[in-house]
């Protein structure tokens, strides 16, 4: 149980110097493994809650939290965990590569919550081994919102990968024939890692700056994998009970121009032009009933 969210940037950086020591292999365990952090009573800066409503592309000014918003809250909470001692992944270099989201109701940006992180089990991947971090809300002890979140720590697995493998979280199911129609184009300024960082408190290097991304193997800065997603959502919109599924699939260079194309319950970003990449896929349903639990 904790008194208040932890301070990310301090956990960040205990993140960043435990990595060297962290030696990750197929078959690790993490003992605190469904250990959970809880954060009762919390209330949203509304100030806070406006730059990123901005910078996201929300309507700002309504007493509602924008659907990615409770990740934005529980980050703190699983930067916690995974910077600890006992998390053996090390925190650079992990790769954000799906989430899935339900939200049950309405959130009300004047309400008060309790907020619920822990890492609910680390799986194998081709490539390493993935982290699958859960976050709830709940508003009177009823579940009103939760995700679940994989991220991928790379490292020689056995057997090896087959050369040719797609990348990280690029790996999709059976495609669908149809093709996306493109509803829009977004010129991405270079700046918009660093908007996004100060109003989600999320100041990764990789995003910030090209310098300070190229010490990470990054030509130029690189937009945030939830930013894309929250821009995606702002702009397909989302009914109030609702779960959607996104999958990270290649970053976001800043500065950069993105198309979203979207139809029915299916949305992609991707790169302009002929070969065009895809950054992020991911489906938006409704979800019958829209009640707490």
């Amino acid at each position: 149980m904790l008194s208040g969210p932890p301070a990310l940037g301090v956990r960040l950086a205990l993140g960043a110097l435990r990595s060297p020591l962290r030696r990750p292999r197929p078959g690790v365990r993490f003992a605190g493994a469904g250990d959970r952090l809880v954060l009762p009573g919390l209330r949203v800066d509304v100030d806070r809650l406006a730059a990123y409503e901005r910078v996201c592309g929300f309507p700002t000014g309504e007493d509602s939290l924008p659907l990615t918003y409770p990740h934005v809250l529980g980050f703190p909470l699983a930067m916690r965990i995974m910077s600890g001692r006992g998390f053996p992944l090390p925190l650079l270099g992990l790769v954000h590569t799906s989430i899935d989201i339900t939200r049950h109701t309405a959130l009300a940006a004047s309400g008060t919550y309790e907020l619920t992180v822990f890492v609910d089990r680390l799986a194998p991947h081709r490539r390493g081994t993935e982290a699958v971090v859960v976050t709830e809300l709940r508003d009177g002890g009823a579940l009103v919102w939760e995700s679940t979140s994989t991220y991928l720590s790379r490292h020689r697995t056995e057997p090896a990968p087959a050369p040719g493998d797609p990348e990280p979280g690029s790996a999709p199911a059976a495609p669908d024939p149809r093709p996306l129609p493109v509803l829009d184009e977004w010129r991405l300024a270079a700046d918009v890692g660093r908007r996004y960082g100060a109003a989600s408190g999320d100041r990764n290097p990789i995003h910030l700056h090209p310098l300070t991304a190229r010490l990470f193997g990054f030509p130029r800065a690189i937009a945030h994998g939830m930013w894309t997603v929250a821009r995606c959502l702002a702009a397909h919109g989302t009914p109030q009970a609702v779960r959607i599924h996104a999958e990270f699939r290649a970053p976001v260079l800043l500065p950069g121009t993105v198309a979203f194309a979207a139809d029915g319950a299916r949305f992609e970003l991707r790169g302009t032009g002929g070969a065009a990449r895809v950054h992020v896929s991911g489906r938006v349903d409704p979800l019958p009933g829209g009640r707490p639990r």
